[in-house]
């Protein structure tokens, strides 16, 4: 993308999400971001179909690039078998793609912050946001099933990993936002270390904890304890230390 169009993108999506954050999105018209960002209207269509497409316009650059980063470690593209690429792990690549998201986010501050105060004011948004999600975990599914070794890449592995680092990354993202004050650049990379750990070392599933207790020996024709079920609501943003505090509780309250 020359320099002239990536100005005239970042222009648009700005003007786009500040305008509806001052009017309104439904208030808002084409015309009134073309005029703001100095476009035409027929220019505006070139670019993007509809109001919609200009708030995650970015995101389509975000997950091209995320394409051509993983694509540059891809067997295929380089025309070997995965067990031929030396010094290329799979995991590492896929954490770097989500990480490359992230730092977007970060170094656009005000748009990304604007954003995401607009998604929880217009439903359908949101919903555009979950289908954008679901792209990136395409991507990285995709390049693990094509990188990982034969015995792993056509298994649940890959649908796993590439679910929970969008889901991790989404989840720190979402904390950000809230609160861009903060650096949480290095509790991200330890997330994704944690993952990479748990997803090279799974646990069988005839597999047992080693700190497994012993089931206790019950005197014959005793009955055994039901087991209790707590529900909680919780938003689906909620932080994950509010969600075990709030699974705590509610077992306190039912003694």
């Amino acid at each position: 993308m020359s320099a002239a169009r990536s100005n005239t993108h970042a222009q648009a999506v700005d003007a786009a999400i500040e305008l509806f954050t001052r009017k309104g999105y439904e208030q808002t018209t084409v015309e009134d971001i073309a005029d703001a960002a100095q476009i035409s209207r027929a220019t505006f269509f070139r670019r993007f179909r509809s109001k919609e497409d200009v708030v995650f316009a970015d995101h389509e650059l975000l997950l091209d690039a995320v394409v051509v980063l993983l694509g540059e470690t891809r067997p295929a593209a380089r025309g070997v078998s995965p067990e031929e690429l030396e010094n290329v792990d799979p995991y590492v690549e896929v954490c770097r793609a989500a990480r490359l998201v992230f730092d977007h986010h970060v170094g656009q501050r005000e748009t990304s912050v604007a954003r995401h105060r607009l998604l929880q004011d217009v439903p359908a948004l949101r919903d555009r946001e979950l289908v954008t999600t679901h792209r990136y975990e395409r991507a990285f599914t995709s390049y693990l099933r094509d990188s990982l070794p034969a015995d792993t890449r056509n298994s649940t592995a890959s649908v796993a990993f590439a679910a929970s680092v969008v889901a991790v990354h989404n989840a720190i993202l979402r904390r950000w936002l809230r609160d861009p004050d903060q650096d949480l650049r290095p509790e991200l990379e330890e997330a994704f270390a944690d993952l990479r750990r748990a997803a090279r070392n799974p646990v069988g599933p005839t597999a047992e904890p080693a700190t497994a207790s012993p089931s206790p020996v019950r005197a014959p024709g005793a009955v055994t304890p039901a087991r209790r079920v707590v529900v909680t609501v919780l938003d689906a943003d909620t932080d994950p230390d509010d969600v075990a505090r709030a699974v705590r509780d509610a077992l306190a309250d039912e003694r």
